[in-house]
């Protein structure tokens, strides 16, 4: 096979900026169109919420499977490659949702297209971290962890704030059905992939890796990717460990997923009947900013302190915030003021837990094929998320709100428990984690 035209070029931080800023939008943006856009437009089509978290719930497979295939990724061809290609085939997911979200049987047609988006996007997550090791010294990829974390991040705020509110905004303001403004806001970022793949195809570099992965033969794959998995689960405590990982987010996961179906169902139904737009503003802007400020704050004191020292507050942090749910269903408070509030604690509480959470998978991920099990940690961490989102919906219509988010509440018992009962290793540097 020919790769004359991977001529590798040199990674200079300057050069990076050309690059890492659009790679990790565009490996953000997917994910929050299949994990919250569309829940938010099934929605308001109409879909039953047992129905619309049964559904979406399920796109978190390629995720959860991921690492199975990550080795084809390297074998197949370069990662580069898969970059762009994976950007134009996210791009042709995200027509065929545009195109069938108008349509009559718009439930079936879209959801062919958002699996289509997911196995895209996480194959696309991947070759884009791959990339970045590749691409990169040691020494610049510590330089822009933070630099691509923020623009993953941005992508959030874009996807569960702006496009939510354009799409109540061409509803209203630009006389378009709901469908069609789902129609347009999809299509739209279709059009945007198209041209993140005709970038990428020009600005990412060529990184010299790719020819000592060439001469590797399909049996010294298998052989490693055997490897891989058997010193990963040979690990001391694992069972323990994995448990942790699929339980600690038991109660948030239920939470997340019907809080925007919570948030736009209207009163009469138990729901405090928000439009998109303030949805789009309230979660996807002022609360993934305080998302991101307590991701900061437990990061900076995790490095300062160890992990072990905040480990259960942390898991004390994504949990109690829950009540806010629980409060807000119970008065149903008219200003939006209270709900604002009530969503920055819960967010900030969020990214303060989860940092520990993440720590932790990069603690069980250290030694020999770090980013391989690093992957593995993810996967069981989308299983352990995309089960209980699953029977959320039917959860709450069983239930009505108030008594979901008591059950939500009550759920937070199996996190903390897993949580002291978790091997952690003493580590002489936890700061190395962040």
């Amino acid at each position: 096979m020919n790769h004359a035209s991977d001529k590798p070029a040199p990674s200079t931080r300057l050069a990076a900026w050309s690059w890492i800023p659009t790679l990790y939008f565009a490996s953000g943006l997917p994910y929050v169109a299949v994990m919250t856009l569309a829940t938010v437009m099934y929605q308001n089509l109409g879909v039953a919420n047992s129905v619309n978290t049964d559904y979406t719930a399920l796109l978190m497979w390629p995720w959860v499977v991921k690492p199975l295939w990550s080795p084809l990724v390297d074998v197949l061809s370069t990662q580069r490659r898969w970059v762009v290609a994976m950007q134009a085939v996210i791009a042709a997911g995200l027509f065929a949702v545009g195109m069938a979200a108008p349509t009559e049987n718009f439930l079936m047609l879209t959801m062919s297209g958002f699996w289509l988006l997911a196995i895209a996007s996480a194959t696309h997550d991947i070759a884009a971290d791959g990339f970045y090791m590749a691409s990169m010294p040691e020494r610049d990829q510590a330089w822009f962890v933070g630099i691509r974390s923020s623009f993953y991040r941005l992508s959030m705020i874009v996807g569960s704030g702006a496009l939510v509110a354009l799409a109540g905004v061409l509803n209203k303001a630009a006389g378009f059905s709901i469908s069609e403004s789902w129609s347009a806001v999809f299509s739209g970022i279709g059009v945007l992939f198209v041209a993140f793949a005709a970038y990428h195809a020009f600005a990412l570099p060529h990184p010299a890796v790719r020819r000592a992965v060439e001469s590797r033969t399909a049996r010294d794959v298998l052989v490693e990717f055997g490897r891989t998995f058997s010193t990963f689960f040979q690990k001391p405590g694992i069972g323990l460990a994995l448990a942790y990982l699929l339980i600690y987010r038991f109660s948030e996961a239920q939470l997340v997923k019907m809080k925007p179906l919570f948030l736009l169902d209207p009163r009469d139904k138990g729901g405090l009947g928000l439009s998109n737009e303030q949805l789009g503003l309230l979660d996807g802007t002022i609360g993934v900013t305080l998302l991101t400020l307590g991701g900061i704050v437990g990061g900076i004191i995790v490095a300062r302190d160890g992990l072990r020292r905040w480990f259960f507050p942390m898991a004390l942090a994504i949990n109690l915030p829950n009540a806010a749910y629980a409060w807000l269903a119970f008065t149903q408070p008219e200003s939006i003021w209270p709900i604002a509030i009530a969503i920055g604690i819960e967010q900030f509480g969020y990214g303060f837990g989860f940092a520990g959470y993440m720590l932790y998978m990069l603690h069980l991920s250290r030694g020999e094929h770090q980013t391989a099990h690093y992957a593995l940690c993810t996967g069981f961490m989308a299983l352990g998320m995309m089960i209980p989102m699953k029977y959320s919906g039917a959860l709450q219509e069983w239930l009505g709100y108030e008594k979901f988010f008591l059950w939500v509440l009550g759920a937070i018992v199996p996190s903390l428990i897993i949580t002291l009962l978790a091997p952690l290793r003493e580590e002489p540097q936890e700061a190395s984690a962040t």
